[in-house]
């Protein structure tokens, strides 16, 4: 395997406002690509020489060292995305975003592959097998409509098993043809509940968990669920569950204290755990709801590195990014992906920020 390796300065100008070719939008499974997940491509970006290194996933454990560790969300991906009929008979599609306490959800409203933002509290939406979606009160506005709703899901028998039947992932305009949900699962996942795929551990193999738990690099897990991914660019992520375990929480410290860096597998576990951490850098066990917003002004202090997918012009992913890796490098690593023709999106290419 050959990497290349990109010392010269780049920089683009506006980081938050660069164009992303749509050819650059990946728009099947690698695997319907003729390859494997973990041969995406990955860049490499190194904070400490600024040295970005154009790779393969499958290569990860090269970068890591015994006595790191790797953070890994188990959230598995749902069946989010149902037919529904309107009281008038009109067709659209209910997103299921979040759920709630009191088996309540937060849900989105799409027609013809936008946010529909005329619904009514108290409509009810038929979803197929007698099951039904109603809109219960507002959850998030957005300009002339609400954009999340607080609904009630009512179906036959158990909502996941209804889903298994009548649902579909969440599938953006971008991804051609329809792919099973097995499509859209990291292999480590342990119980449903995003939304949307935690897309970062996609290129994960069992062969390259086992090459990384084999030099000595730890794996540990936190459970994030996703909402939907369909903001606009100024609105920063929703509240979402999550849960860091007592002892993940022992070995992210253990693991720094040692010296070992902690290398969070996507922008859900750098949330999870910079909700936990206190002022001195210390994890704590804890779960619930996080509205926690990471950029330059509120520096990490749980992660010494990320491994993410690569982010749209005006992501709020984007920020976070900058406060793992700094500007300058996060702006010379989306140079060179947009120049050597990375993929975007949840089938895309990864990056890999080190400290």
């Amino acid at each position: 395997m050959t990497s290349a390796v990109v010392t010269e300065p780049h920089g683009i100008s506006g980081l938050h406002s660069f164009e992303l070719p749509a050819v650059l939008e990946a728009s099947v499974p690698p695997e319907a690509r003729g390859i494997t997940r973990d041969a995406v491509r990955m860049l490499v970006a190194s904070r400490h020489d600024q040295s970005l290194v154009h790779t393969t996933f499958s290569e990860l454990p090269r970068f890591l060292e015994e006595g790191d560790l790797v953070v890994i969300n188990t959230s598995g991906t749902l069946a989010a995305a149902l037919d529904a009929l309107r009281p008038g008979g009109d067709a659209l599609e209910v997103h299921l975003s979040t759920r709630l306490p009191a088996d309540l959800w937060t849900v989105e409203l799409r027609r013809h592959g936008e946010s529909f933002l005329d619904g009514s509290s108290g409509e009810v939406l038929a979803v197929g097998a007698g099951a039904t979606v109603t809109l219960l009160a507002p959850y998030a506005t957005h300009g002339r409509g609400v954009r999340l709703w607080v609904a009630r899901v009512d179906t036959p028998g158990p909502l996941q098993s209804f889903l298994a039947v009548h649902g579909r992932p969440i599938r953006y305009g971008y991804v051609q043809g329809s792919w099973p949900i097995s499509a859209y699962q990291n292999v480590y996942v342990t119980e449903p509940g995003s939304a949307e795929m935690p897309s970062a551990g996609r290129p994960f193999t069992p062969e390259v968990v086992t090459r990384l738990v084999a030099k000595g690099v730890g794996v540990a897990p936190i459970i994030l669920h996703t909402g939907v991914a369909s903001l606009e660019a100024s609105e920063p992520p929703y509240p979402e569950f999550f849960n860091v375990s007592a002892t993940t929480a022992h070995r992210v410290n253990d693991s720094r204290r040692h010296g070992g860096r902690v290398v969070a597998i996507g922008t859900t576990v750098v949330r999870a755990l910079e909700t936990v951490v206190d002022a001195r850098g210390k994890v704590h066990a804890g779960h619930g709801w996080t509205e926690t917003v990471i950029s330059p002004d509120r520096p990490v202090r749980a992660v010494d590195g990320m491994l993410t997918g690569w982010h749209e012009p005006e992501a709020s992913h984007l920020a976070m990014l900058e406060a793992v890796g700094g500007r300058a490098l996060v702006e010379r690593s989306y140079e060179a992906a947009l120049a050597e023709g990375y993929l975007w999106h949840e089938f895309g290419d990864v990056h890999l920020v080190l400290p």
